[in-house]
């Protein structure tokens, strides 16, 4: 793996690690939320493609770019749901680990990531790995039942949006295209599913998200979404980092949205809680880097 390969890896890091911060943050309802983000990813995607003079796709190219969006936005409403049930710092520890097993085994045993048998033993161990790690960052001194009910209702949650996670990742690997030139239909496909989540609920007897101040000041985590999207979508071909590594080096992004929800939110830990929650997060780091020798 090259230099240039490794920073561009990594630029979810900064995007997708402040991004849930930034958004719980602004605050509103998940309708907000994702109808903001969306906005502003579209803006981004946008003002890149134009740029750079990229060429809008075409066929199914175009399908697939924007069933890509599709899933993201609706896994994303699931998630921002259950930012509200257990929060940020502990919400994105377990949809990582979701979508760690979704995303990397797809790009595994679906499009030949990882070739050689010592390559899978040692990405399977690293995803081993991260998903101990994550679920060390949801251990919890202290016992409550209704706490663990909430939990495992989030569990739940998660695991059906990775549905559409696992799609995001996986319908730009079905086309001929690089991720910059699926870039703005798949901020379309994100956009279609706010808009219409936004007129569902407004049918519904809810106000109209498309109607409140709060939903526009979500562009702005919408562009640090879609930096760290961007540079995922790059990360992810395979002249670069490949599906299964560059998904995983893009999770290493849960180690700063978990630090900046316990600081930025006043989502506490106690003392033991906060150890084991960096314990998980140093060895969701180590195993990530094991990903890099692969």
């Amino acid at each position: 793996m090259n230099t240039t390969a490794l920073l561009i890896g990594l630029g979810p890091l900064l995007g997708w690690g402040l991004y849930p911060t930034i958004a719980s943050k602004i605050g509103g309802r998940p309708v907000n939320q994702i109808l903001g983000s969306t906005i502003g990813t579209l803006i981004f995607a946008l003002i890149y493609a134009w740029t750079q003079g990229i060429a809008f796709p075409s066929g199914m190219n175009l399908w697939f770019s924007i069933l890509s969006g599709i899933g993201w936005a609706s896994a994303q409403i699931v998630t921002f749901k259950v930012f509200t049930m257990v929060g940020s710092s502990r919400a994105m520890p377990i949809t990582t680990a979701f979508q760690l097993l979704g995303a990397s085994l797809w790009g595994v045993f679906a499009l030949g990531d990882w070739p050689g048998a010592t390559d899978k033993v040692l990405g399977g161990l690293a995803l081993v790995g991260i998903i101990i790690g994550a679920w060390l960052t949801v251990w919890s001194e202290h016992k409550d039942a209704g706490n663990a009910r909430t939990l495992r209702q989030a569990v739940i949650w998660l695991a059906v949006g990775e549905i559409g996670y696992w799609a995001y990742s996986a319908a730009p690997q079905a086309t001929s295209i690089g991720g910059e030139e699926a870039f703005v239909p798949q901020a379309i496909g994100m956009v279609i599913v706010s808009i219409v989540y936004a007129l569902f609920l407004a049918s519904r007897g809810e106000k109209l998200a498309l109607a409140e101040g709060v939903s526009y000041t979500h562009i702005i985590s919408g562009f640090f979404f879609a930096f760290a999207a961007l540079t995922y979508l790059i990360s992810a071909q395979p002249n670069m980092n490949g599906l299964a590594t560059g998904f995983i080096l893009s999770q290493t992004s849960v180690v700063l949205a978990t630090l900046t929800g316990i600081w930025f939110l006043g989502q506490k830990k106690t003392t033991k809680e906060m150890w084991v929650t960096i314990g998980g997060l140093v060895l969701i780091i180590a195993a990530a880097a094991v990903t890099v020798t692969i």
